[in-house]
């Protein structure tokens, strides 16, 4: 029988740090049922009250990345009269850095996030990606810190999205066979990257999609026997696609088995690499 437990996420921020870390953590144990429960914005003492409270109706272990003295020494106290465990995510790491660094943490809510020079370039590639989505204003290619390409549902688009939100301006320019690709494509100076996948998993995405856009009365499948899921003629788009990326010695990364997270890691690996 699965185990379940709930598992209290208590933050001052956003807690996306902590979201982060516990899902990451949670994925090791697969036997056992995990429910969340994120306290987020947690910055005074009656809101840590009204938090312990609901710990307190729905017991469970606690994950924390309060850096307020007070406030952690209160929820340290709480934890141990509810007799439930407490885990500082934050306290290892920063005791770590400050002996690294010599220099004493600050400790201020949420220093992730302030509205500094990383910010606002996060927010200008986002403003990038919108721009040049799907092929959009390809004269612009040349202020991209990278170009994806590839066939129809290969997550160009949130790939460039989670890579924006890394502070990268990534375009993507479709590749459909039979149509010339830009000719700024083959002219730029940035490094560009082809996406592709199985030729049965990009039919399953695309018969998905499809199946959205199809009105649910309709009497008949009009997608059966659709080109956009034939199996012959989509192996044949995702080759040609890959001829055309070795044909100009753009990389290639097989997206089949990578979530969106593991695709951008790699291409950030391959514009490192240079």
């Amino acid at each position: 029988m699965q185990k379940k437990i709930t598992l209290h996420l208590v933050s001052e921020a956003t807690g996306q740090t902590l979201d982060s870390v516990a899902r990451a953590c949670i994925a090791q144990f697969p036997n056992t049922e995990v429910h969340l429960r994120h306290w987020n914005l947690i910055r005074t003492q009656l809101q840590l009250r009204r938090v312990l409270r609901h710990i307190a109706l729905d017991r469970g272990p606690v994950m924390s990345s309060l850096t307020d003295p007070t406030l952690q020494a209160d929820m340290e106290a709480g934890c141990a009269s509810l007799q439930v465990r407490l885990l500082d995510v934050l306290d290892n790491a920063l005791h770590f850095l400050t002996e690294e660094t010599g220099e004493e943490a600050t400790l201020h809510p949420g220093g992730q996030y302030i509205m500094d020079e990383n910010y606002y370039q996060r927010i200008e590639a986002m403003h990038y990606v919108l721009a040049h989505d799907d092929g959009q204003e390809t004269k612009g290619l040349n202020e991209a810190d990278v170009i994806l390409v590839g066939v129809s549902r290969v997550s160009k688009t949130p790939t460039c999205f989670y890579l924006a939100n890394r502070g990268l301006k990534a375009a993507n320019v479709p590749l459909v066979m039979g149509i010339e690709p830009p000719q700024d494509l083959f002219t730029t100076n940035k490094p560009v990257i082809g996406l592709t996948i199985d030729p049965e998993r990009l039919i399953e995405i695309r018969r998905n999609r499809l199946s959205q856009m199809v009105p649910s009365k309709a009497k008949i499948d009009p997608i059966a026997d659709y080109a956009y899921i034939d199996l012959e003629k989509v192996q044949e788009e995702l080759h040609w696609a890959r001829r055309l990326c070795r044909r100009h010695n753009w990389p290639v990364i097989d997206v089949t088995r990578r979530s969106i997270e593991e695709t951008s890691a790699a291409i950030l690996d391959l514009i490192s690499a240079g």
